[in-house]
């Protein structure tokens, strides 16, 4: 166990969306040697720009934030990539004498990131599309990771392809069982290893409803459609990939499949993210050891970021 008065600094900033958690991560940044680290499972495709949210061109270039724009559309970013990438980014700004802050709205990486994940194999390809091709009956792959792991199926969807399919993957490359192997602790996580000072936005609801509202209405006259239209022309993108199921994403491919008409898209993507702000909110509400901030308190989160000892 590292002594705490020795370890590195880390800083997380995350809250709902629509919360100004990148222009406050930007704002720090011009104040304190911090290297910024998108936390954000759609802004890591190359092309998802607008319906992300993403900092412009002239933002980015200014203001670099790591993990934008890693990888192309076509292909899945996992948390197994997020947590690699980001120890590894760690690892450099730590060396050149700055603090890594991490904002962004995916909990899922922050908690994976935190508390550590479980070691697995790296997905293969070759097996998945063999595995996709044999599934020729209603609910097959599911039934045959029953017989494999009925402990791990019966926690998850039957229609829940990818984790059907890494339940099966895992198994055969391990000769592990994904239930067996999430009984056991994650070997390495970030709070044994380093100082990390979280930050949480929480402010009033309908706050947010209104942030919400009014960023919704400029990504749609941005472009959004056109920017989804561009991104399945030029990409074969799965239909399974999670892409599909982002919000705005889902909403506009809807649209641009004669699903319904661009009022509807914009109610549809509206009550989808009122309801991630929600999810999100709740999980910050049962989230240990984190500063409480409200939207525009920049003094407030300054002041606290010149009291860790290796800023001074």
């Amino acid at each position: 166990m590292i002594d705490s008065s020795k370890k590195k600094s880390i800083i997380f900033i995350f809250g709902p969306t629509a919360t100004g958690k990148t222009d406050l991560a930007i704002n720090l940044s011009k104040k304190f040697p911090i290297e910024i680290i998108s936390v954000d499972s759609v802004m890591v495709y190359k092309g998802c720009d607008i319906g992300s949210a993403k900092p412009e061109k002239k933002t980015l270039e200014q203001f670099p934030h790591h993990l934008v724009d890693v990888i192309e559309p076509d292909e899945i970013f996992s948390v197994a990539d997020f947590i690699q990438k980001s120890n590894q980014i760690i690892n450099k700004i730590h060396s050149r004498k700055k603090i890594p802050l991490f904002v962004g709205g995916t909990m899922m990486y922050f908690k994976s990131l935190y508390a550590g994940i479980h070691e697995l194999p790296k997905s293969d390809k070759n097996f998945r599309i063999e595995l996709d091709e044999n599934n020729n009956k209603t609910n097959y792959l599911y039934k045959v990771l029953l017989d494999i792991d009925p402990t791990y199926a019966k926690k998850i969807n039957k229609n829940d392809r990818l984790r059907i399919i890494r339940g099966i993957e895992v198994f055969k490359k391990t000769g592990k069982l994904m239930s067996e192997i999430f009984e056991e602790p994650p070997k390495k996580n970030l709070e044994s290893l380093y100082q990390v000072h979280q930050f949480g936005i929480c402010d009033e609801r309908e706050i947010i409803h209104q942030r919400i509202e009014k960023r919704l209405k400029k990504i749609i006259d941005r472009g959004l459609c056109s920017e989804v239209q561009m991104l399945l022309k030029k990409y074969n993108i799965d239909d399974n990939h999670p892409i599909r199921k982002s919000i705005n994403y889902k909403q506009a491919i809807s649209y641009l499949n004669d699903e319904y008409d661009i009022k509807t898209m914009y109610e549809k993507a509206l009550f989808a993210t009122r309801q991630l702000a929600k999810r999100q909110d709740t999980w910050l509400r049962n989230w240990d050891n984190f500063e409480q901030i409200k939207i525009d308190q920049i003094k407030v989160i300054e002041d606290k970021i010149k009291k860790i000892p290796s800023l001074l």
